[in-house]
């Protein structure tokens, strides 16, 4: 009965019947399982106290204490332990007060081993889910550390200041700035100063989901409602129920999703795309643009209502050149997280390098900065960077002159001019991923430069990468 790819469960069966615990004392180990068997309720207490359990197979009716004060016991010392109630006395009054109470499973008597051994890889499968869950989260946060707002000036204190206020409490938070200004940083110091904290943060890019998929990917679908849907999928709604939904770039959405978008605000109720019935999840929204939503809402292109909804608190982010006093700050932290580090020395950005960066127009605001740290800390080996390890971009020069030994020169003849073989499709991606270094990577402002559409920009480039990954195969 034992599935190799099965956890081994540390398993508490309870009953009062002599010939089943027999059996079980023999059955759980062969399943691939630790038993620890007890004949009532007293004895199943006093092995609570010593060792915890991953599950309990639990006997409602005994003499002494029921299985239901078990049951009720367990959930107060060890509520990770999954429960399943056993009895030969089942109705489904009693079916619906197990799970009620919590329970994972209720299998009725005489049960079958195989249905007891199947409940208990159901509950194995469950475990390895969450250990997995667990441990990703855990070397997401070893990547990502906390959401740590930089900066001293008096525009970021403000900033700070509102988001220790707003934060405990679940108001929609409207957040504003120029692209790269740091906004999902501030929607995550928000969740995480929240009483949402341990629950699931979710960050969405309203530009970058294809126009089709849109509901699809907030509220979910059943599987054959579409197209493509071979099987039922969670939204994004739901992923994040109990926990936070960053909605960036919301002015991108259209007048049909910004109503189903203001419907779960004043309803809190969701329905995945081809099902009837709705249902409640308990998600706090924040959002974040660069648009103008006033100017947007007098255009007619957004929705007044839906504006207002989200624009219970509001956070405006200043632009990095508004706070150049931070940037020394800023870039040292940026060169300790390309590092991997919990700190750098003070001189690891030498003075030049410093007044360089202040002399900079950051249009691309936090989000270009740290590209230019990104590209210094590799050209510096890191070690202290000067401004030689720049971008030219930033630096304004047009070449870059790093300390190394002259090469002897070689005369080399000329070479015949070369046809020009690209395609168009060759020349078109050329001038976008140009464009897009030209600023920063910002892909609002690059899409406006080229004069196309943000979606479009978006399209492009996924396409660019399934190029690269279908040569790459």
């Amino acid at each position: 009965m034992n599935s190799p790819s099965a956890a081994k469960l540390r398993v508490l069966f309870v009953d009062d019947e002599p010939l089943i615990r027999d059996v079980m004392k023999l059955e759980l180990p062969r399943m691939g399982h630790d038993a620890t068997i007890c004949e009532d309720g007293e004895s199943a207490l006093k092995a609570l106290e010593k060792n915890s359990f991953d599950a309990a197979i639990i006997d409602l009716r005994m003499p002494g204490l029921s299985g239901w004060d078990v049951v009720d016991h367990i959930k107060q010392v060890s509520p990770e332990t999954e429960i399943i109630i056993s009895t030969g006395h089942g109705s489904m009054e009693a079916a619906i007060k197990a799970i009620r109470k919590g329970a994972y499973d209720f299998i009725p008597k005489p049960c079958k081993l195989v249905t007891i051994a199947n409940v208990l890889r159901r509950v194995s499968d469950r475990r390895n889910l969450t250990n997995k869950a667990i441990a990703l989260e855990t070397r997401l946060k070893a990547v990502e550390g906390t959401a740590k707002l930089v900066g001293e000036s008096p525009a970021m204190q403000q900033v700070k200041q509102t988001i220790s206020k707003v934060a405990p409490s679940d108001s929609a938070v409207l957040v504003l700035g120029e692209t790269g200004t740091g906004k999902e940083l501030v929607a995550r110091r928000i969740h995480e100063e929240s009483n949402r904290s341990e629950m699931p943060f979710v960050a969405v890019n309203c530009g970058a989901l294809p126009e089709n998929l849109v509901e699809s990917e907030f509220f979910g679908h059943r599987k054959g409602a579409f197209t493509g849907a071979e099987t039922a999928r969670k939204g994004l709604f739901e992923v994040a129920n109990g926990g936070t939904l960053f909605l960036d770039e919301l002015g991108e959405l259209d007048k049909n999703m910004q109503v189903k978008m203001l419907r779960f605000l004043e309803s809190g109720e969701i329905r995945r795309v081809g099902e009837n019935d709705v249902f409640h999840v308990d998600v706090r929204i924040v959002c974040a643009t660069n648009r103008d939503l006033k100017e947007m809402v007098a255009e007619g292109t957004f929705r007044e209502d839906l504006y207002f909804r989200i624009n219970t608190f509001q956070i405006q982010l200043p632009p990095l050149r508004e706070r150049q006093d931070d940037i020394p700050l800023l870039a040292k932290s940026l060169v300790a997280r390309h590092l991997k580090r919990a700190e750098v020395p003070d001189n690891i950005l030498s003075p030049e390098a410093i007044e360089t960066l202040k002399a900079h127009v950051w249009t691309g605001n936090v989000r270009e900065l740290a590209n230019a740290i990104e590209h210094a800390v590799i050209l510096s080996g890191g070690h202290t960077i000067y401004p030689e390890h720049l971008p030219m971009s930033v630096t304004n020069k047009k070449s870059i002159t790093i300390h190394r030994q002259p090469e002897p020169e070689v005369a080399v003849a000329p070479e015949p001019p070369q046809e020009d073989t690209r395609t168009l499709r060759d020349i078109e991606q050329e001038v976008i991923m140009k464009a897009l270094e030209r600023n920063g990577g910002d892909k609002p402002q690059t899409a406006r430069q080229l004069g196309i559409a943000l979606k479009t920009l978006y399209n492009k480039l996924n396409q660019y990468e399934a190029q690269g990954q279908s040569a790459a195969g």
